[in-house]
């Protein structure tokens, strides 16, 4: 409803700008509603299902189009029915004598109509409609109802123009496919309606979409309803709706499953923020020998001790040339804990404390990479020396080759 305070003309619609960015893109076409799909009936019977009727005339007159001004025969009066001079048939003359053989006519209840119409069967028109630029609030949702989508999860009025997730799907819809793995990237989160939708998509149409999203860790103002909730930035925000979100569709999802006996889908996510690295930079425009010196005392333990084993781990996965959605998962061997990179590829090792039994235990798995800290050696060149020569000999022996390296 329109705003009783507006000064002036009360909008009553949004803009969004949805293009293209290369010509082999294709657009997919949108599912008929049920109001779409009423209109095709079957009222004669008619063998090939389903139809709809359509506009016999057309927009040109018998000047513009005079071989598509003739008469026709009526089939109940027997009179001759001509088209109007400016709205001429839409065929011509032999092929209407076509479809009215081929029982593609229709002259109303009763044969009743002065002109005839004609048939549209449903199985033989494409499966779909055209996407228009006019997309009605009660398909795609309008603000209060994204107001209302994010209010459920966390909060009302913390984030003030969430789009509604039904506009987002809408969008998806269009744009991607239902049956390859695609990513979707949104480079301004807000809320991350995107993601909700994206899950919500995958869920009940069975895509497969991940997606990617990007946002400024922008902070929230004082005295609003966000930060008085505790998001300290809008990107907090985000992170916590799309873990809510998941936390959502999985329990929709759960009871489809027991409906339907269908394998869960991954509704998990990781959030990363921009930081410095995790080792120190080694400060080479230093030119004194007390500089010089304890820039090597402080490259014994190089690492940040802020970090965490994760921001490390992602470090070395990134400058290793894997991806930040690259599977990940955590075994035990020799009694230390390892991270399993893509399937046991690369193997990651962060302790503090390397033995020899963790050694041969990692070469014994037969990756491809390894990778442990160099602090886990406590300076004893000579485990680091046999763990060389251990590698090597399992690579020989397997007729392959590991390359492991210290960071």
């Amino acid at each position: 409803m329109p705003n009783d305070n507006d000064p002036g003309i009360a909008p009553m619609h949004d803009h969004i700008l949805v293009f293209q960015a290369s010509e082999d893109f294709q657009r997919n076409l949108l599912p008929r509603t049920d109001k779409q799909l009423d209109r095709y009936k079957n009222i004669d019977a008619d063998p090939r299902g389903d139809w709809s009727s359509d506009n016999y005339v057309s927009n040109k007159s018998k000047y513009e189009r005079p071989t598509l001004w003739y008469s026709i025969k009526h089939p109940k009066t027997g009179l001759d029915v001509w088209p109007d001079e400016n709205a001429v048939w839409r065929y011509s003359k032999e092929k209407h004598l076509q479809l009215d053989s081929d029982n593609r006519l229709y002259w109303g209840p009763d044969q009743s109509y002065e002109k005839p119409r004609i048939k549209r069967f449903l199985t033989e028109i494409q499966d779909g409609v055209v996407p228009s630029t006019w997309w009605d609030f009660r398909e795609v949702g309008h603000n209060d109802e994204g107001q209302k989508e994010t209010g459920e999860l966390i909060g009302k009025k913390i984030f003030s123009t969430p789009k509604p997730v039904r506009m987002l799907k809408r969008i998806l819809e269009i744009a991607t496919s239902k049956n390859e793995d695609e990513i979707v990237l949104d480079f301004f989160a807000g809320s991350a309606s995107l993601a909700q939708a994206v899950m919500e998509l995958n869920r009940t149409e069975g895509r497969r979409l991940r997606f990617i999203l990007v946002q400024l860790p922008e902070p929230t103002l004082p005295n609003t309803p966000a930060f008085d909730a505790g998001f300290k930035t809008i990107a907090d925000i985000a992170r916590r709706r799309i873990a809510l979100a998941g936390k959502k569709v999985a329990g929709e999802q759960n009871t489809q499953l027991k409906l339907e006996g269908s394998l869960k889908p991954d509704l998990g996510f990781k959030a990363f923020t921009l930081d410095r690295s995790n080792f120190r930079v080694w400060n080479g425009g230093s030119s004194s020998n007390e500089d010089v010196g304890s820039q090597i005392e402080m490259h014994v333990d190089h690492l940040s001790k802020a970090s965490s084993a994760d921001d490390v781990l992602y470090e070395i996965l990134l400058k290793s040339g894997f991806s930040l959605d690259t599977g990940v998962s955590v075994i035990e061997l020799a009694g230390k804990q390892v991270y399993s990179i893509a399937e046991g590829a690369l193997l990651v090792c962060l302790e503090k404390e390397i033995t020899p039994n963790l050694m041969d235990a990692l070469a014994e798995a037969n990756p491809l990479q390894v990778i442990c800290l160099d602090e886990g050696f406590k300076g004893n060149d000579q485990l680091k020396t046999n763990a060389v020569q251990t590698f090597k000999a399992r690579a020989q022996a397997e007729e392959s080759e590991i390359v492991f390296k210290t960071v």
